[in-house]
């Protein structure tokens, strides 16, 4: 992926719903050739806006480990990949064969998921759950390292805008207008109307109230075998809680890092992060092992494939095939 391209992508994860022009002062370039070049990196699928709820702190997260029989591998990633409450699917190594990352509203559905429907999906020989209990940094988080401080820093101000209570639940009337920001972030209230045939003046209506509230949230993402970091690696660890906010502080400094979590059971802390090479991963373990020596390493897991990444159905090669399961949170309720 070329220097531009990442430039774009990481301006795009400070700011992603930055105007072209606001855009184009920052990155030193033209508004019309920073839309043609997204327009490329979206349609080859190596770059693209989630959406998600904003309120995700009142949702259950877990994240799920499945032995899955050879035979029946790709029948069953097909079949939990179209499933709401999987928002993401992991082919994994080091004795997993499928990690998802569940999202759904309450515990009595994480357990229907996991007890009732995933031991019924044909192939699953077992199911392994672990619960967040906080959600310390999410992929959000993560950033490309293609700008330079004032470049972020301008895009930070950028994307600064005034927010107003959220306001509750979202109108039934708003949901199409959801679904498509939930295909295309970036598109504008004008566009929106012109796909739903609605009026131009509600669409727009809705599109600043979702904005101007914290209804959603955005993410850029990037398909990370075409990134620096291409090898993906999740370590659970077991902290004393007294250690704990040191710890979370610590690993945050990171620049690997792409998601924290506290989890109930006998690892109480599970992180990943993506790394350049393999030989990388063992300097980072060796970095942790070095600055935190209260924190033990359990166990490691490899990511070979992503088929799944907040909604969005991936390729074999991590590249968005622009197909999008709305998860729970972005369907009415």
């Amino acid at each position: 992926m070329a220097e531009e391209d990442l430039a774009l992508i990481h301006a795009l994860q400070i700011a992603p719903r930055v105007s072209w022009a606001e855009a184009a002062r920052v990155l030193g370039s033209s508004p019309t050739a920073l839309a043609a070049r997204w327009e490329r990196l979206r349609a080859a699928g190596l770059a693209w806006l989630t959406v998600h709820s904003g309120e995700q702190s009142r949702d259950v997260v877990a994240f799920v480990d499945l032995r899955v029989e050879p035979s029946c591998r790709t029948e069953a990633i097909e079949r939990i990949a179209r499933d709401p409450r999987a928002a993401s699917v992991e082919e994994t190594a080091d004795g997993r064969d499928l990690v998802l990352t569940v999202i759904v509203p309450d515990y009595d559905s994480l357990a229907a998921f996991t007890l009732d429907d995933l031991p019924t999906t044909p192939g699953v020989r077992a199911v392994n759950t672990h619960v967040a209990t906080k959600v310390h940094r999410q992929g959000a988080d993560w950033r490309l390292d293609a700008l330079d401080p004032d470049q972020q820093a301008a895009l930070r101000e950028a994307a600064r805008h005034a927010k107003s209570p959220a306001g509750g639940r979202i109108p039934d009337s708003y949901w199409p207008v959801v679904e498509r920001l939930a295909h295309d972030g970036r598109q504008n209230a004008a566009e929106i109307a012109r796909a739903l045939g609605r009026d131009p003046a509600t669409v727009r209506r809705q599109v600043a109230r979702l904005l101007a509230t914290d209804a959603l949230a955005f993410r850029c993402e990037v398909a990370g075998l075409r990134t620096r970091w291409p090898i993906v690696c999740t370590w659970f660890a077991q902290v004393p809680m007294t250690e704990l906010d040191h710890t979370v502080r610590s690993l945050s400094t990171l620049p690997e890092l792409r998601l924290l979590v506290s989890t109930a059971g006998q690892s109480n802390l599970m992180f990943l992060l993506w790394a350049r090479s393999a030989g990388d991963l063992m300097r980072i373990e060796r970095l942790v092992n070095e600055k935190l020596p209260s924190l033990r390493l359990s166990e490691s897991v490899l990511t070979l494939r992503t088929r799944k990444r907040m909604g969005w159905l991936l390729d074999r090669h991590g590249r968005a095939t622009g197909e999008v399961v709305l998860p729970h949170s972005l369907r009415p309720r």
